[in-house]
């Protein structure tokens, strides 16, 4: 192997860490966390199933001890917990199997569930910057710069790492708030619901905590960057004066050092502060604090302007909320209706321009003709006639349309009509669709007749000159044929006659 391959790094799996994640979104998260919470209240809590069962009870949450051990396992196989030995004294063998299985919080379940539960802890609002903490890097600097330019004292180990320590951990909290902070006002200055008095709010809030950040900032940056410069040059001896923990410190135990041990970490804060090529981390704020008042300056002029999205609803759709909130379902769906038109398609008629004078609002829109709507009136809600004036529609042709279609369709019928009555006895007869049709709007109520009096019933037809009888016939078929199918209707026989012939063969005068 090269040495070209010796330098190229592994990536670490993470595989394992990320299963500590799943006790969180898990089906029974809440089971989970209630538990991770007694393992965490206090040190070293080591607890069995049944311990874990009547704690939870007594906080309110029944959880049944068998449930409990399923619970706890499963938080051992993601690592969240490790089991415990402990020597234990118990009445019976039933009393030492329940209690043998005990649990113990690992190092890393323990880490992630005290971060979960300061971000379920966590407010929306906007969280306060730790701007003091850039004066005491700077004094926790000079203590150590006092120590390691004494040649005439040796440097106290206690005190060198209490300020080291102190050092990077004031560093991750501002670091780590500053970015929250803007974070918050990115997330706020970019919506386009704000209404004037909470863009006011804002945009105090963003102006006076830049003015403050930026102050502290350009007063101690330079200073923390300069006594950094200082001190990497006498960083070997401060190094070598810092305590460490040789118990800890062998082959089968990897041993997580504290933040400011390693010559790397200094020269990566220096860094940070302006000490390298690339932008400095308050370089990276006073861009950020730019990029904020433009995206303000943005908000402002929206509001300002008339037109485009310069209003904003959010008062509204919060009243519209809390009409939805407190109301019942039939007067919610009321509201819906009403407040966002979604009603029933209609067909809504826009004038003699219609290609159909028929069509109106209970026409479905499957049978109607389409109607090509004005571009004003689709897309500015404007009817206002441009141009000429369009000539008087004629009614004349329209009333002629609709004469020459019901001539049609009373044709189409009477022909229907007479294939009925040309057919006689409709057993084994075989009819077109319109004529099949036609029998099945008049069959119901002859079906209905025949079973409510169990006697011979009729339809006279005039206008289609068409006598329909239906005879009742226990045990009887009828079987009617067609292009699209079979009829068959049972206990009943079906006959269809020519109404003139059967008035004449039976004397009776048909009316004038």
């Amino acid at each position: 192997m090269s040495d070209q391959d010796d330098l190229i790094e592994v990536a670490p799996d993470t595989s394992v860490h990320r299963k500590l994640f799943t006790y969180l979104t898990a089906d029974a998260a809440d089971d989970y966390i209630a538990i991770m919470r007694l393992f965490t209240g206090t040190l070293l809590t080591d607890l069995s199933a049944a311990e874990v069962a009547a704690q939870l009870r007594d906080r309110g949450i029944v959880l049944e001890p068998d449930l409990a051990e399923e619970r706890c396992r499963q938080l051992v196989v993601w690592g969240n917990l490790v089991r415990s030995v402990r020597e234990t004294r118990v009445p019976t063998v039933a009393a030492y199997h329940r209690s043998r299985s005990r649990f113990q919080v690992s190092k890393l379940g323990g880490r992630l569930h005290r971060e979960a539960e300061e971000i379920l802890r966590a407010v929306d609002g906007v969280q306060e910057v730790a701007r003091e903490l850039l004066a005491r890097i700077v004094d926790s600097l000079g203590q150590i710069l006092q120590q390691a330019a004494d040649r005439h004292r040796a440097p106290n180990p206690e005190a060198l790492a209490g300020a080291v320590t102190s050092v990077f951990t004031d560093h991750r909290v501002f670091t780590e708030s500053v970015t929250d902070f803007y974070a918050y006002l990115a997330g706020v200055l970019t919506r386009y619901d704000l209404a004037s008095e909470e863009y006011a709010q804002f945009k105090d809030l963003l102006l006076d905590y830049v003015d403050l950040i930026g102050a502290d900032v350009n007063r101690n940056a330079p200073e923390i960057r300069r006594r950094l410069l200082l001190l990497l040059e006498l960083l070997d001896p401060v190094l070598e004066n810092l305590p460490s923990a040789p118990a800890l410190e062998n082959d089968l135990v990897a041993v997580e050092r504290l933040p400011g041990r390693t010559r790397m970490e200094w020269e990566q804060l220096a860094v940070w502060y302006g000490a390298g090529d690339v932008p400095s981390g308050p370089d990276q704020l006073r861009a950020a604090a730019r990029q904020a008042l433009g995206q303000l300056i943005i908000n402002a002029r929206r509001i300002l302007t008339a037109s485009g999205t310069g209003l904003s609803r959010r008062a509204d759709l919060l009243k519209l909320a809390s009409w939805f909130h407190t109301t019942d379902s039939d007067t919610a769906h009321r509201l819906y209706d009403a407040a966002f038109g979604c009603y029933p398609v209609r067909h809504l008629l826009i004038g003699p321009e219609e290609a159909d004078a028929s069509a109106g609002p209970g026409t479905s829109w499957w049978d109607s003709s389409p109607v090509d709507v004005p571009v004003s009136l689709r897309e500015r809600g404007d009817r206002t006639p441009r141009g000429r004036n369009s000539r008087v529609p004629d009614p004349g042709a329209d009333a002629e349309h609709l004469l020459e279609r019901a001539r049609r369709r009373n044709e189409a019928r009477r022909a229907a009509a007479a294939e009925l009555a040309a057919a006689g006895t409709l057993h084994r007869s075989r009819l077109s669709r319109a004529a099949r049709e036609l029998l099945l709007d008049k069959l119901s109520p002859l079906i209905a007749a025949v079973s409510l009096t169990d006697t011979v019933a009729e339809d006279r037809d005039h206008d289609l000159d068409l006598l329909l009888r239906a005879r009742p016939a226990k045990g009887e078929t009828v079987v009617i044929n067609g292009d699209d199918g079979i009829l068959t209707v049972h206990d009943v026989v079906l006959t269809a006659l020519p109404l003139q012939a059967t008035n004449w063969q039976s004397g009776e005068r048909l009316p004038a």
